[in-house]
């Protein structure tokens, strides 16, 4: 393990302090909040906090020139091909300070957050940490699908899902870095525009440092709000996981294949129902039809137990029991086409509107 993290030979080392870096692209509902609570961090040392800005259409473009021009910390850097990576290294390369700290529109910050991540890269040694995604949600269905990310049926697996023993992660959400070692290992992949925090990670660790899980840290995330969105949302990320498993085979975690086996388990439950119905089902298969039908139903059963079970009223625990099949199947079909054929120019759309031109 490294223990020290040097700069590069070309260039001068970075001053203390924390630069964040925000990608942003129509969220004006959000981006004041998010931007309020980075700025209310309780830091010791300086801080700056650089937009990415995308080419929005719905005002976020006025206000985020408008927060830059009420505080001397906020900057704010053109993104016009509106992806994430693209907006990550341009922020970075952008950045005074040596600690870099990767936020979203849809997060809030507790106001330690910072200081406590700092404090927990310097004690473990690492180059990345994490805590946990805290989802939370405003209307009945943004809590619904808040539920299901916050449970294990939902996104389970990862640790900043919900992990409760700190150590050595395989990725971190959002992550506090070590900006000499970003530079170090190449910064973003800006051909990976879904999973890119996971690859970087994945270099990060081969390069010899720690990533690093503190279920101590945790951050409020805000997620889609509307059924179609988070539908887009799951099976562009779906998509570029099948890339990422095209690209890197036997690192990715066997976790990322449960999705389309349920895909899987859908198609063949489906066709044989209707193979069925239609009569033409053939005789030395009846018997085992019930088998091929098993796995679907002792799905949709967890899925309503887990919708019953939770807390909220009857339109959550409803959407609850919609969300999680529509987050597992619509993730599942984009990992099947992204595995067969590659994520290609794969798009999540979820948060451009109609006008907004696609990268």
């Amino acid at each position: 393990m490294h223990d020290e993290n040097p700069a590069p030979q070309d260039a001068p080392a970075a001053p203390p302090g924390v630069t964040f870096v925000m990608p942003v692209l129509n969220e004006r509902d959000y981006l004041e909040t998010a931007v309020t609570t980075v700025l209310a961090q309780e830091l010791d040392e300086p801080l700056e906090l650089i937009l990415a800005l995308g080419p929005s259409r719905d005002g976020t473009t006025e206000l985020a020139e408008r927060l830059a021009q009420g505080d001397d910390r906020v900057r704010v850097v053109m993104n016009p091909q509106a992806d994430i990576p693209v907006g990550l290294n341009l922020a970075i390369r952008a950045a005074r300070y040596a600690t870099i700290v990767r936020v979203d529109a849809h997060s809030e910050l507790d106001a330690a957050y910072t200081r406590d991540a700092l404090a927990t890269l310097a004690r473990v040694g690492a180059a990345n940490v994490g805590g946990v995604m805290r989802a939370d949600g405003r209307t009945p269905f943004q809590r619904a699908v808040a539920r299901a990310y916050n449970s294990p049926i939902g996104l389970g697996g990862g640790a900043y899902h919900g992990g409760a023993t700190e150590g050595e992660a395989e990725s971190a959400y959002l992550g506090v870095m070590r900006r000499a070692v970003l530079e170090e290992v190449g910064m973003f992949d800006e051909s990976i525009r879904r999973g890119e925090d996971w690859e970087l990670n994945l270099r990060i660790r081969a390069a010899g440092y720690r990533v690093w899980f503190d279920p101590s840290l945790a951050v409020t995330y805000w997620p889609r709000e509307s059924w179609p969105a988070l539908a887009r949302q799951f099976f562009a990320t779906g998509t570029w996981r099948g890339e990422l498993v095209r690209r890197f085979g036997r690192q990715n975690s066997l976790r990322f294949f449960a999705p389309p086996a349920l895909v899987a388990a859908t198609v063949v439950a489906l066709v044989t129902g209707v193979v069925q119905a239609a009569g033409v089902l053939p005789a030395w298969l009846a018997p085992w039809a019930p088998v091929l039908y098993a796995p679907l139903g002792l799905y949709a059963l967890v899925v309503l137990a887990v919708a019953v079970i939770s807390p909220g009223g009857i339109r959550e625990k409803a959407w609850l029991a919609a969300v999680i099949p529509t987050m597992h199947l619509s993730w599942g079909t984009g990992f099947i086409g992204g595995l067969l054929r590659g994520a290609s120019d794969t798009v999540d759309t979820s948060r451009l509107d109609r006008n907004t031109p696609l990268p």
